[in-house]
């Protein structure tokens, strides 16, 4: 198909060289000889009028011209995929279809198992691929990677829909046996103990890190791990003490040998987020998927 003498096909090409910045990969990931993708490539020189990638020593950068396009390129793959993928309804119990959903492992612990039995009983055949937490997670989505995002409200994007999920609060974790498992931890004793603490990736700080600085309170942190659910489990057996979520806690104590107590720091509550594609507001695959999340969240015990 062509638009004003364009090969629209040449745009899905364009798409992948200008993320993978890179020729060969390009063609590896859409099944083309190298020459063809080289052939693409100057088509899309000769119509632009700009080179696009430019080889600087070892490597191809892409052209200010080039990167003043990669947005809206990406936004018009993106609306065509999900006018494409939209289906007039949505049969789950028919459907082959797999949703990709971006959210955190404490999500994965405390809300994914109830989203799955729900799953179970309405006989879906659909497939779920669970993707871990990133630091930007608002570019998967704005380039249509994920069709689900669960996120704190601070960090969800403001260019797409979202709704509350629901809701959880911080408490303090410490092993039982321990020192600080036998009375409840006071301020002075949480800044004087061992934390551990979870550190997102690209060593950003954890939302519940933040609130901590901003109320001016500081963690002697011992030890660190990429996982919200391992947490508890690097308690057992020491004297440190961990910031978690109530329901993670709730979960994970009996198994872990922990004890909870109040946070003697006043945080505010996290509120998850889901959140989706403004081009997929009306698919009704999402809005299905959206209303079995949300029963699943709110079968979640209170606190």
């Amino acid at each position: 198909m062509r638009f004003k003498k364009l090969d629209l096909n040449l745009l899905v090409a364009l798409d992948h060289m200008l993320e993978l910045r890179s020729v060969s990969a390009a063609a590896d990931r859409m099944f083309m000889s190298q020459s063809a993708m080289s052939n693409a490539l100057n088509r899309l020189r000769d119509y632009f009028n700009d080179p696009l990638l430019v080889q600087v020593g070892r490597r191809m950068e892409i052209t200010p011209r080039a990167e003043s396009m990669r947005p809206a390129i990406r936004d018009i793959l993106v609306r065509v995929e999900a006018t494409i993928e939209s289906q007039p309804e949505f049969r789950p119990a028919e459907s082959d279809r797999t949703f990709n959903i971006l959210l955190s492992d404490y999500t994965m612990r405390v809300l994914m198992p109830r989203v799955l039995r729900l799953l179970n009983e309405q006989d879906a055949t659909v497939k779920m691929n669970f993707r871990a937490q990133t630091d930007l997670p608002e570019t998967l989505l704005d380039k249509g990677e994920i069709d689900l995002l669960v996120t704190p409200e601070a960090f969800s994007s403001d260019n797409h829909p979202a709704s509350l999920l629901y809701e959880d609060d911080y408490v303090i974790v410490a092993w039982a046996q321990g020192k600080h498992g036998r009375t409840p931890v006071d301020l002075d004793t949480y800044q004087a103990a061992s934390h551990a603490v979870m550190v997102p990736p690209n060593a950003a700080k954890s939302l519940e890190t933040a609130m901590l600085a901003k109320a001016g309170v500081k963690r002697q942190i011992d030890v660190q791990t990429f996982s919200f659910s391992v947490l508890p489990h690097l308690i057992t057996g020491t004297d440190r003490i961990a910031t978690v979520h109530r329901r993670l806690a709730r979960l994970m104590a009996p198994q872990a040998e922990l004890v909870i107590s109040p946070c003697p720091v006043a945080l505010p509550l996290l509120r998850q987020m889901l959140q989706w594609h403004a081009y997929r507001e009306n698919d009704p695959g999402i809005i299905w998927l959206r209303d079995v999340m949300t029963r699943a969240a709110a079968s979640l015990p209170t606190h």
